[in-house]
């Protein structure tokens, strides 16, 4: 659900309740270039070989994107596609590092809801499936994000199976 218009380019965000088991989305296309590898190289300190630009160390005779440079783009490119009320990461789990991603690829992220449950009053605990995928329509990497999601509204609980909070237990 994105408002976009000549006037406004404001996007609305999506709250827990908006979301439902099945919804999926696809994301803008990012190329990933030499500097963008040589820039994370800079900023992890991994200059293993296999990401340098002459490609001689790599097994595929190009050079090769750091995996998680492309985790890293993934992450950047869904977080507008859908736009969501995200209040933190919990978790990535299930991860696949499937095919090399190369130095100019053009990638995409595919971005499906898993699972959504509540957590707390004021938010859910969503489970994405996420696939970082090629110009070619390859999936590249995949797995699984865990996020808290903000609530629009109050979550309600079913006051019959609570437990009794510490205030109203009588005092030892």
């Amino acid at each position: 659900m994105e408002i976009s218009t000549k006037e406004s380019t404001q996007i609305q965000r999506l709250f827990l309740e908006d979301l439902q088991v099945g919804d999926h989305w696809v994301s803008d296309e990012r190329e990933i270039t030499a500097e963008d590898v040589a820039d994370f190289a800079l900023l992890t300190g991994d200059h293993d070989p296999l990401h340098e630009d002459s490609g001689m160390a790599s097994p595929f005779g190009e050079p090769v994107v750091h995996g998680l440079l492309g985790l890293s783009v993934l992450a950047g490119l869904s977080s507008s596609r859908p736009a969501v009320a995200t209040l933190a990461l919990v978790g990535i789990s299930d991860w696949q590092f499937e095919s090399p991603v190369f130095f100019g690829d053009v990638v995409c992220v595919r971005t499906e809801v898993h699972d959504v449950q509540p957590h707390g009053r004021r938010a859910g605990r969503v489970t994405w499936n996420r696939e970082l995928i090629n110009q070619h329509g390859r999936v590249v990497q995949r797995g699984r994000f865990v996020t808290l999601v903000s609530a629009r509204t109050r979550i309600r609980r079913d006051t019959k199976h609570q437990t009794a909070s510490p205030r109203s237990l009588p005092p030892r």
